[in-house]
């Protein structure tokens, strides 16, 4: 498995057979094919949500407040009206059904209604036949604001009693001394998803009163349950169909414009589109916590930790979102991937008048991660133990306890993930190349100006839904003969967002069944709920759901061989499991062919569906915090090589080097992507990446201001993955795509610490923290 930038090395780890090993298919679990709408987009020629078109298509556009917190005292909305090519003018009194909506708390409104909580709430809506006229309309709406003094400091918004969520973690002695004491407060600074794809969707009235919206979302069922409730419609009368998405990272997890559009199609009776453009979406979707991160740990002389105590303060902004989420994560993760026996750990979520927070990849394990390796690298110095070798010392393990008191089933190879970095040779000096100095070709460098430093992180991330949340996936599977040829069809609603589902979806279809030939239908909401492609669950939940399905539709094949061989009683799904089905026939366990799929389908198409749950979860005890919460536990190592010019306070990233268990290499590259994506947002977390949001306004809604690694600033990676397969996941699986943005930020601030000495509590470090400025 190879793939740039960097060198990639693949290990077992002696776990005995993957479980569930069905007979692969040259495309099946395993390889990596290629995927099909990879060369679209390479060739410009994929469609996404923004390329929607369709005849007679009004736009729409969105007036947004200008203000972090007022009070709306009236709308004038007929000078908008007046507008020549106008069709609709809509404000919160259009609104026919609920007024609010929210993932988990209902909280924010479809328009404001009486008040404005953050700059850029949405305030009234317009559909013209053009975008430049619908947003001059949307321009001459008059509101008359009393402005209200906003509320943007998470502390006094604890005060003030705007909390969303408290969890506590009690376990063990909360008054336990020890011989070594380190303390920190350390911050994280508000990050952007930065997908390429702007918000944007379009939506068709329906003959029968209904709506069909095709939006990029990541959770379709999610957005229908919402949209029906606005438009005061049942359910099944709000049609929904993926359009491609430019990514997400779980900013498309909440409504942006599916509600807006809506409204405005089924008030002009014609299709209407939206699209945002880039400054209107740094306002449009949440984004990730900005964090205040308390911590004190205790050990012995030699490196034993004795206790962990956090307070973790979470910035939800001006509504819920998946804030309550967020804080249990950060709450139940709080003290990393390490044994300790005694743990207090107190996580709040509180609103704000800043923009609203949610999910963003590896959410509320990030700014934890951040606190404790901080802090374990200032208690390796006070015990004076090499950092890699304190976080060996406490390494959880295989069977070892959580601070939630949830036991740790399946490998969890902390300390083996943080030796294969540590061994990896180290990079080549810099030299005199100015393209390898901090300053680059700008020349601004001198090489005798360059230090160099070495850091470390390693993190833990929880995968699926948790808490006892209802978490499941729905697949439909049809087998049939197409062209005389055996075909698979797959339909899920689970959302493809750029991480390689539809590719996988299709290998399982080819390893379970034997056959090549895979189709992957559009993802909509004709089929059951797939959840969201969020939590590091897509694989895990919907590959579970197709992979069911699959031994459904073997179960039926199974059942027609036992007819034609005169055993109609034999139970279909138990004569499955001791058949072979590869390279379009049946076979049992000796080997000989039973028939061919050709032969089977003659009598008609085989279709199945299947909905799949993995184990269940529990919610947390409100008091101390105990509970089994969490489905699987994920973990990822990074070291990290910095570059660093003090005098300048410039940072040149020149290697990193990370491992990870990703239980089973489902496609390899795919992994490796993962991997590499999830690394290059940690450092962009690590460096450049922060909403500046000054009294409640973001002031650089750009990707000219707000900065996110280049090709120039991701550096190269080597990687080792292990593939230590977990006993309860299909297939050993775990999930892959949050674990590399969690550690991958602490590595890189450790690394630049040892090269400087300076503290550096804050993420992203700026120029101004290493020269002193600022």
């Amino acid at each position: 498995m190879t793939g740039p930038p960097g060198e990639v090395r693949r290990a077992g780890g002696g776990a005995g057979p993957r479980p569930d090993a069905a007979a692969p298919a040259s495309q099946g679990i395993g390889a990596s094919p290629v995927r099909p709408d990879g060369a679209l987009k390479v060739r410009g020629e994929f469609a996404f949500s923004s390329d929607l078109w369709v005849d007679d298509m009004l736009w729409g556009a969105t007036l947004r407040s200008p203000h972090p917190s007022a009070t709306i005292r009236g709308i004038d909305i007929g000078p908008a009206l007046a507008v020549p090519g106008v069709y609709a003018v809509l404000t919160a009194d259009d609104v026919p059904g609920d007024r609010h909506y929210g993932l988990e708390v209902a909280d924010q409104p479809v328009l404001a209604v009486d008040e404005v909580c953050y700059r850029g709430e949405p305030v009234a809506i317009v559909a013209a036949d053009h975008p430049e006229t619908a947003r001059r309309a949307a321009e001459r709406i008059m509101v008359d604001y009393l402005v209200r003094e906003p509320v943007t400091d998470p502390e006094a918004a604890l005060v003030a009693g705007r909390l969303v969520r408290h969890v506590p973690i009690r376990r063990g002695d909360p008054d336990v001394t020890a011989e070594v004491v380190v303390t920190g407060e350390y911050r994280v600074g508000m990050q952007d998803q930065a997908f390429l794809g702007p918000e944007s969707g379009l939506a068709v009235p329906a003959d029968d009163g209904g709506i069909e919206l095709y939006v990029a979302t990541q959770w379709l069922h999610a957005d229908q349950r919402q949209v029906a409730a606005a438009l005061g419609l049942p359910v099944e009368s709000v049609r929904l169909s993926l359009a491609g998405v430019g990514g997400a990272f779980g900013a498309r997890e909440d409504l942006s414009m599916q509600v807006h559009a809506s409204l405005l199609a089924l008030r002009t009776g014609r299709p209407v589109k939206m699209v945002y453009g880039r400054e209107e979406s740094f306002v449009g979707h949440v984004h990730r916590h900005p964090a205040i991160l308390r911590y004190e740990h205790g050990a012995t002389r030699d490196g034993e930790l004795v206790y962990v105590r956090a307070r973790i303060l979470l910035d939800g902004g001006a509504y819920t979102s998946t804030t309550p989420a967020v804080v249990a994560n950060a709450a139940t993760l709080g003290v990393g991937p390490y044994r300790v026996p005694n743990v207090t750990v107190d996580a709040y979520g509180v609103h704000t008048n800043n923009p609203p927070c949610g999910a963003m990849r590896g959410f509320g394990a990030v700014q934890a991660c951040f606190g404790y390796e901080s802090q374990m690298d200032r208690l390796a110095e006070a015990v004076g133990l090499d950092p890699v070798q304190l976080r060996v010392r406490n390494a959880l393990a295989e069977g070892g306890v959580m601070p939630t008191g949830q036991r740790v089933e399946g490998p969890a190879p902390v300390a083996r993930l943080l030796e294969l970095v540590r061994d990896r040779p180290a990079p080549p000096p810099a030299g005199d190349d100015p393209r390898r100095l901090p300053g680059g070709v700008a020349n601004t460098t001198a090489p005798e100006q360059v230090v160099r430093g070495v850091g470390y992180a390693i993190g833990i991330k929880n995968v699926c839904f948790s808490e006892g949340f209802d978490d499941y996936s729905t697949a439909r599977v049809r087998l049939e003969l197409l062209g005389g040829e055996p075909t698979v069809l797959v339909h899920t609603a689970a959302a493809e967002v750029g991480q390689g589902l539809v590719t996988v979806q299709a290998q399982i279809a080819r390893t379970e069944l034997g056959v090549e030939r895979v189709v992957v239908a559009t993802a909509d909401t004709s089929v059951g709920s797939a959840g969201s492609s969020s939590a590091s669950r897509q694989t895990y939940m919907t590959g579970g759901a197709v992979r069911a399905a699959c031994r459904a539709v073997r179960a039926a094949l199974a059942a027609r061989l036992a007819d034609s061989a005169g055993r109609p009683d034999a139970d279909g799904l138990e004569f499955a499991d001791g058949l072979e089905f590869a390279d379009g026939a049946v076979r049992d366990p000796a080997g000989r062919t039973l028939g061919t799929l050709v032969e089977l389908l003659a009598a008609g198409p085989v279709e199945e569906t299947a909905r799949w749950r993995h184990r269940p979860t529990r919610p947390l005890d409100p008091v101390t915090g105990q509970g089994e919460a969490h489905v699987q536990y994920a973990f990822a190592a990074h070291r990290a090589t910095v570059d660093v010019d003090p005098e300048l306070g410039l940072v040149r990233v020149v290697e990193i080097a990370t491992a990870q268990d990703v239980g089973r290499a489902m496609n390899p590259e795919a992994v490796l992507g993962q991997i590499h994506g999830g690394t290059a947002q940690g450092l962009g977390l690590a460096l450049m990446e922060e909403l500046q949001v000054v009294d409640g306004v973001i002031r650089n809604p750009s990707f000219t201001d707000y900065l996110i690694p280049t090709i120039a600033d991701v550096p190269p990676m080597t990687v080792d993955v292990l593939e230590l397969a977990d006993p309860h996941a299909p297939y050993g699986l775990r999930g892959v795509g949050e674990p590399p943005a969690i550690s991958a930020t602490p590595a890189i601030v450790a690394a630049i610490r040892a090269a400087t000495g300076l503290p550096l509590a804050r993420v992203p470090v700026r120029p101004e923290h290493l020269t002193g400025t600022g």
